[in-house]
């Protein structure tokens, strides 16, 4: 039996560093509330038994999670059956992008991992910034029927949206408030 631990990992995938952005906010918000929280790249977490809890956030690019969000399950899936986890995924880049549509192929994603259990799932607005493109990432917005096609820079992520949502992942894991950790307001 795994012993109680106020320990949270907060471990992202990202390609252009607005996720890890976004796992930093999920930190400091889970921080606030007295838990110790480790955030780490995806790729660089060898084990995850130390942990009462899981966050992981990952972009969700064309229909599916970045590849290390995906490998990070895979390679802790036995673990990941004992300990709470939640996914907060960055999808749509702008806030009038149709979201519901988003989410619709996330939970296909998420129903294809049927062992993931995951406590709590939710998408988010991302950021993005076509001058920061790498090659393929280019090749993939040059077609003008591309939806990223002739889109400028935006940052539409909601902090206030991601924040609300951190604050109810030690509920929805299980986790009791660490001793002496503040109330929330």
């Amino acid at each position: 039996m795994r012993e109680m631990s106020d320990r949270i990992l907060v471990a992202y995938a990202t390609r252009y560093g607005s996720t890890r952005e976004v796992a930093e906010a999920v930190a400091e918000t889970l921080r606030g509330h007295g838990f110790d929280v480790d955030v780490r790249p995806a790729g660089d977490v060898p084990a995850v038994d130390a942990y009462a809890g899981i966050v992981l956030a990952a972009p969700y690019y064309i229909g599916t999670l970045l590849k290390d969000a995906i490998a990070f399950l895979e390679r802790h899936r036995a673990a990941l059956r004992g300990i709470p986890l939640a996914l907060a995924t960055l999808g749509p880049t702008r806030a009038d992008d149709d979201m519901a549509e988003a989410r619709l192929q996330m939970d296909g994603t998420l129903a294809k991992l049927d062992w993931l259990e995951p406590v709590a799932a939710e998408m988010f607005v991302g950021a993005y910034d076509p001058a920061r493109l790498r090659v393929l990432d280019k090749l993939v917005a040059l077609p003008p029927a591309s939806p990223l096609h002739g889109r400028p820079a935006s940052d539409d992520r909601d902090w206030d949206t991601i924040r609300a949502w951190t604050e109810t992942l030690p509920a929805a894991m299980g986790l009791p408030a660490p001793a002496g950790a503040p109330r929330p307001q």
